[in-house]
């Protein structure tokens, strides 16, 4: 059900901003919600409120009518798209005699379908008791009752409820410590990466827009890429070659969505430091939605959250994914839009199922890992097989010119943190300057 305010004007002030997508998309999300865990959906139905109410949300009203609604489609569970308190979910179940959920709770609930790591788990679990913890209110009678002092300690009764918390909160502490180690050993992975060194690029984007699809396409691996929302929710890592033979890192991350619970951002954040530490950040964006500019603006809004800046162009690549599902016309005007932008700023169309455009992809994945790189020219001798191989393993290689004699002239790009290995290895290396005049590296 999708309980949305409607917006109105309030004299003496302008009209209220409207909302960031219209409330038959938002309910058509909140149904993919439900169904990515096989909920049999038996109605979905739009409600929409002037204002909330504190008791039930919806109001005494709203809530007789799909009670009744429930009792006649026999309904045992109500998914309420919107973030519920702990006495509004426990007087909505009172009202219709059936469970209900609300978004974050639908949410926890396909994390914890969908993690596969025991990373994964974990963090799922430490969302779900911190979620759990806020809804043991004294509802039911069983809670209310009082325990005495345990064995020769003695001292004060404990409650039920109160022994609950307390156990939750036992375990939420270990949990955090697990993670913490698991943090540790995921820090320790990235400095190994960053001494080979590999440049990291990340994926990430609204769920379902594609990321799993692109992430295979480039890396040629098989991660799980199906048609539904939170496909992907453990992050994986695999290498790719650049077009002048460079290797770096693409990471694929869990998929953003709009009301992502505050709980979710934080529990997932070791995870979202692969987003946080990368080089790279491709924003996938599923060209095709209707409200790609509302999943967008979500994205923004919790790259933000993570200290990202969504504005940074030199670091954040946006990528209109799936151009291949566009009829001619809607194609036309899409590459149009992204022709019209310029420098950084200019998205890249692709298909991550055809291919196309990927290519011109990787390219500007390459033009901003090498920032700061100097190109040098090399003369390698034609018996210097082992310096050959060497450029090619640890350079970029640019171009290759052959001599009559079998000696070669190299151009080739180098990471800051190489080239001084560069010039040892060959000391005669000269240095391109970026108009295009070698000088003798110094």
């Amino acid at each position: 059900m999708g309980p949305y305010l409607t917006q109105r004007k309030k004299a003496g002030q302008g009209a209220a901003p409207p909302p960031v997508r219209s409330p038959e998309a938002r309910l058509e999300e909140a149904a993919g919600l439900a169904r990515a865990i096989d909920l049999d959906l038996a109605e979905t139905f739009l409600a929409p409120l002037s204002k909330i109410t504190p008791a039930t949300y919806i109001g005494k009203g709203k809530a007789e009518e799909i009670a009744a609604l429930v009792k006649d489609g026999e309904i045992d569970l109500v998914v309420m798209d919107c973030a519920l308190s702990p006495g509004q979910q426990r007087n909505l179940e009172k009202a219709f005699g059936a469970k209900v959920i609300d978004r974050t709770g639908l949410i926890l609930e396909i994390f914890g379908r969908r993690a596969r790591t025991r990373e994964g788990a974990l963090q799922v679990e430490h969302a779900h008791l911190n979620y759990q913890k806020s809804r043991l209110v004294r509802s039911w009678t069983h809670l209310e009752r009082q325990r005495g002092g345990f064995g020769f300690l003695g001292g004060p009764g404990e409650t039920q409820i109160e022994t609950d918390r307390r156990l939750i909160q036992e375990r939420i502490m270990r949990i955090e410590r697990d993670l913490e180690s698991v943090k540790k050993t995921r820090g320790l992975h990235r400095k190994s990466r960053q001494d080979v060194p590999h440049p990291v690029a990340a994926i990430v984007g609204y769920t379902n827009a594609g990321k799993s699809t692109l992430f295979n396409r480039l890396t040629h691996a098989d991660v799980l890429a199906q048609d539904m929302l939170f496909a992907t929710l453990d992050p994986t890592l695999r290498g790719i070659r650049l077009p002048h033979g460079a290797k770096a890192m693409l990471s694929d991350t869990v998929g953003f969505i709009s009301d992502l619970p505050t709980m979710l951002v934080s529990a997932f954040r070791a995870t979202l430091e692969e987003v946080i530490e990368a080089d790279v950040i491709l924003h996938v964006r599923d060209i095709t939605s209707g409200d790609t500019e509302e999943q967008s603006a979500d994205v923004k809004k919790i790259l933000e959250d993570l200290g990202v800046d969504p504005g940074d162009n030199s670091r954040i690549i946006e990528v209109w994914n799936k151009i291949d599902a566009l009829d001619a016309g809607h194609r036309e005007r899409v590459l149009n839009s992204a022709k019209s932008r310029r420098g950084r700023s200019r998205p890249f169309a692709v298909s991550a199922v055809t291919g196309e455009g990927l290519d011109a992809l990787l390219g500007a994945i390459e033009e901003r890992l090498s920032k700061g790189h100097a190109a040098y020219r090399v003369r390698i001798e034609a018996q210097d097989g082992q310096g050959l191989a060497w450029l090619y393993e640890n350079t970029e290689v640019l171009g290759r010119a052959g001599a009559d004699d079998g000696s070669a002239e190299i151009e080739a790009r180098v990471a800051p943190e190489r080239a001084e290995r560069l010039l040892r290895r060959f000391p005669d290396a000269a240095e391109m300057k970026p108009a295009g005049r070698a000088g003798k590296a110094r």
